[in-house]
């Protein structure tokens, strides 16, 4: 098994599989959901699941041969039962035990693989989850990261200039209700990371600061607040986060709270 804590410069080497539950995942974020996958390793598995010849995932038949996604077929053998999350749950188990994997992207906002989600951890697999916003928080916890879709789609766009999924350009009046509705970000949990894992100094790397938090919080990303990087994040609060160039041969960025004893630039 690999690592979970393995080095990130090393991604690209992890290869990993790709689930996908046609049923709880629009279409619409295949290009975002591939593009956020590569920066976590190599897609070597990619399956998405459903009943084809239902016409509710005519969209997904129009991108699966550009994006080299092998269809699964799954008929629904009782009316209101979901067949497709057990067929997606078998084929999950038999890759953990005849594939050399790195981890399981899980793409899909239903609660019922928060048990798979968990299991695979167990293994010592890295999973992450991809689903809407409206994924109940049980799968979120369960996954070591959870990326919401609705920021694929904002990312795919160009972040600030968004597009309807009817191909309209979102208008400046809706950007800034955008902008004025976008939640808050976990500052209270953010200064506590940075007291829990500070030096003597007070301060704490960037890098090891972010791992941290997603350990707490799977589902934190810079991106729901606005904020690319998460040193964009940390600048935009200088009253709480003090943001400074490693001295000597770190030149990391590292980061500490404000206190009153904080100098403004480090010694």
């Amino acid at each position: 098994m690999v690592d979970k804590n393995a080095n990130p410069d090393n991604d690209s080497q992890r290869s990993l599989a790709v689930l996908i539950d046609a049923d709880n995942a629009p279409p619409a974020i295949v290009e975002g959901l591939f593009e956020e996958i590569a920066k976590y390793g190599v897609a070597s598995v990619k399956r998405i699941y459903g009943d084809w010849t239902k016409p509710n995932l005519g969209g997904w038949k129009k991108v699966l041969l550009d994006y080299s996604i092998q269809p699964v077929q799954q008929f629904a053998y009782t009316q209101g039962k979901n067949a497709t999350d057990s067929s997606l749950i078998i084929d999950a188990m038999d890759l953990l035990y005849t594939r050399q994997l790195s981890g399981f992207c899980l793409v899909s906002s239903d609660s019922d693989f928060t048990r798979l989600a968990a299991r695979l951890r167990e293994e010592g697999l890295t999973v992450y989850g991809f689903g809407e916003r409206k994924t109940p928080n049980p799968f979120v916890a369960a996954c070591d990261k959870f990326i919401y879709t609705e920021i694929l789609r904002a990312d795919h766009d160009g972040g600030g200039d968004t597009t309807h999924t009817d191909g309209k350009k979102t208008t400046d009046s809706e950007q800034k209700k955008a902008d004025t509705n976008r939640e808050a970000p976990p500052l209270k949990l953010i200064t506590r990371v940075i007291d829990d894992i500070a030096d003597e100094e007070d301060w704490v790397h960037l890098g090891a600061l972010g791992q941290n938090i997603n350990k707490r919080n799977p589902a934190f990303d810079t991106r729901l607040y606005g904020f690319k990087k998460l040193s964009d994040l940390l600048r935009a609060h200088p009253k709480q986060f003090e943001v400074d160039q490693g001295g000597g041969g770190n030149k990391a960025l590292r980061v500490r709270n404000v206190r009153k004893g904080n100098k403004s630039k480090s010694a």
